[in-house]
């Protein structure tokens, strides 16, 4: 008996003059094409939303819409089932509009059978590819190697992520500087539907505010002194992928409330434009900073707040992680001896490693990066192992006379230990760096900007 032949397709043809409907419907099916019919916009979204469909193929004129109706219904219920819209020479200028809102193509009436079947073809051969594309890229970055760790807080925190990144949620990630959120935002885009789009950042505590409107929503030629040209903002530059507002926290007043608003309504005017930007953005945020205090201060829009705070994540400083240090020694000594032209140094000794563990790293994984290339580029004969190169107060372990690590704190609350042992690294940083606070926080390995928040931690503005 003869193999059925597979269908080249699963049309739905959206016509309501029923004479016309059924010759189309007749002409595609002996095209191998397996057809669905609808007459008319409502009946098309209720078998879109219900029936597995490669293509729609719809006339622009009917009798409860038109093409344009056609294509924005189809794309809310299903936003990458292509739409060919049936024209008439006297309704080029709508066809087109349909192809601005999200159509496929357009074929001319009186329709040529070959035209409407290459044009279908074409269309979803082209569906199949986007599909193709889509997988292989979400696929890759899912094999691709996570953020480092194995502790249990760090895997939390990846699930976290996983599950956050296929969809569009705003995602808040709070945690100290140089934990890695930078890296968790670009891992949240790598693994979502998004991943072919942009990924920007913007630095919100860098952009000073009498320009802020302009870095966000651009502007145009002429709209201010010094305006020599059009200017596309942030938010445009990251159409249709993710904008990643770190240090949102820093983010003046008056720009939160702008920020909100585009949040809230998807759409901006950029400075000088009389019609709004629409825009489709996916947004995630970082910030080291307490917003709710912050919120309690009045220094951040409680409205703002509960927009962005839709999926949280919470990032462990490395001293919450100390299981980790080692991997990620490893991985910076591998990286960095690479980008040097040397081999990949041996791990570090177990009490170098005893020593990586106990300090508080304050600057964190970005402090521990450091302290790793500093380390290579010195020593390069002991490399990890060269102690003197390491933070003050890495050194405080030793061994006892058993050769068994041992830390001996002199007191064994740990928060209470910790804030000791940073205040003292914080004053030693000082007088190493003779008061320059700049080359203090270098010292530190952290962010000069988070210095302050450190010497008003432990009461030291006075001191440092």
């Amino acid at each position: 008996m003869a193999r059925k032949q597979q269908a080249r397709g699963r049309v739905l043809v959206v016509e309501d003059e029923p004479y016309v409907r059924a010759s189309l419907v007749e002409m595609l099916r002996m095209r191998g094409f397996e057809v669905s019919e609808s007459g008319g916009v409502s009946e098309a979204v209720s078998v879109a939303a219900r029936s597995p469909l490669d293509v729609v193929l719809s006339d622009f004129k009917l009798q409860d819409g038109d093409g344009l109706d056609v294509v924005n219904r189809i794309k809310a219920v299903s936003a990458d089932l292509p739409v060919l819209i049936l024209t008439g020479h006297g309704t080029v200028a709508s066809a087109v509009a349909c192809l601005k809102a999200g159509a496929r193509d357009f074929v001319l009436k009186p329709a040529d059978p070959d035209a409407v079947e290459l044009a279908l073809a074409r269309a979803i051969e082209a569906r199949l590819l986007e599909r193709e594309v889509r997988y292989l890229r979400v696929t890759a970055a899912a094999e691709a190697p996570a953020p480092v760790g194995h502790s249990a807080s760090w895997k939390r925190v990846l699930e976290m992520v996983a599950a956050a990144a296929p969809t569009d949620s705003t995602v808040l990630l709070t945690g100290e500087s140089g934990t890695g959120k930078e890296l968790l935002g670009r891992r949240l885009h790598a693994l979502s539907t998004r991943s072919s789009g942009p990924f920007v950042r913007v630095n919100c505590a860098a952009i000073p505010l009498e320009i802020w409107e302009s870095e966000f929503f651009g502007h145009r030629k002429g709209s201010f002194t010094g305006a020599g040209s059009d200017r596309e903002g942030r938010f445009q530059l990251a159409h249709r992928g993710t904008l990643l507002l770190d240090e949102v926290g820093a983010m003046p007043l008056a720009g939160q409330a702008k920020l909100l608003r585009a949040l809230q309504e998807g759409e901006f005017e950029r400075v000088g434009d009389d019609q709004p930007t629409r825009v489709d953005v996916r947004v995630v945020a970082a910030t080291n900073s307490d917003l709710e205090a912050d919120i309690k201060a009045g220094r951040f829009r409680a409205d703002l707040f509960f927009r962005l705070n839709v999926v949280r994540i919470d990032v462990p400083p490395l001293r919450e992680r100390p299981e980790d240090v080692g991997l990620l020694a490893d991985g910076f000594a591998a990286e960095i001896a690479a980008r040097l032209g040397r081999p990949a140094p041996p791990s570090p000794r177990p009490e170098t490693l005893a020593r990586l563990r106990a300090y508080s790293w304050p600057g964190n994984v970005r402090e521990l990066r450091n302290v790793v290339e500093r380390a290579l580029i010195l020593d390069p004969i002991r490399g990890l192992d060269a102690l003197d190169l390491l933070p003050a107060g890495a050194a405080d372990v030793e061994d006892d006379s058993d050769g068994v690590v041992s830390t001996e704190p002199r007191d064994l609350n740990l928060r209470t230990a910790l804030n000791k042992l940073e205040r003292e690294l914080i004053l030693e940083a000082h007088r190493r760096s003779r008061g320059v606070r700049k080359d203090a926080s270098q010292l530190l390995g952290i962010d000069p900007r988070n210095l302050g928040y450190y010497l008003k931690k432990h009461d030291l503005d006075a001191e440092v």
